[in-house]
């Protein structure tokens, strides 16, 4: 997972700003995970497109099986913060990060990734999976777009606190 950098920064800035503040940074960042959302989508390979549709982005929990590319909180007055994250896979498209990452020859026979699986496989039994190269689509995504995306949270935070001032 991405570490966000200024992350508690920004969260204490944005505790300190007005709620007005708050709502144009969270549409800031609701743009941005759209712009990433979007360049994931046109970078991915698809097969039966159940790995594209399963790209997308949630305040809430992520979809199970899925891998994140971060988060970045937004601290509302409310009890618990609400949480922005951009996410690939699901259930049914839960092999997301073996597209991304590429995986390794291993054992693909019942039990083949135990212990006794390698050694079977060592023997000449087993059934190999050649493995697969890496395909990479979300993280290349999220760099291609991250100057754009940084540059658009800072103006809207610095916009709002240049609101907030003007009507203290």
């Amino acid at each position: 997972m991405a570490k966000v950098q200024g992350r508690e920064r920004l969260k204490q800035q944005l505790l300190a700003m007005p709620k007005e503040a708050r709502d144009q940074i969270s549409a800031a960042m609701e743009k941005s995970a759209e712009e990433v959302v979007r360049m994931a989508r046109s970078l991915v390979p698809v097969d039966q497109g159940d790995l594209k549709a399963s790209i997308g982005w949630t305040w809430g929990a992520v979809p199970k099986g899925s891998i994140t590319l971060g988060d970045v909180r937004r601290p509302t007055a409310r009890a618990g913060d609400l949480k922005i994250t951009v996410y690939a896979g699901d259930e049914k498209a839960f092999y997301a990060r073996w597209v991304e990452f590429g995986t390794a020859p291993h054992n693909v026979a019942k039990g083949g990734g135990t212990k006794a699986g390698q050694r079977s496989m060592r023997g000449g039994g087993g059934r190999l999976h050649p493995g697969a190269r890496a395909k990479p689509f979300f993280y290349p995504a999220y760099r291609a777009v991250k100057k754009t995306v940084k540059g658009r949270i800072s103006r809207a935070v610095n916009a709002s606190a240049k609101a907030a001032a003007a009507s203290s």
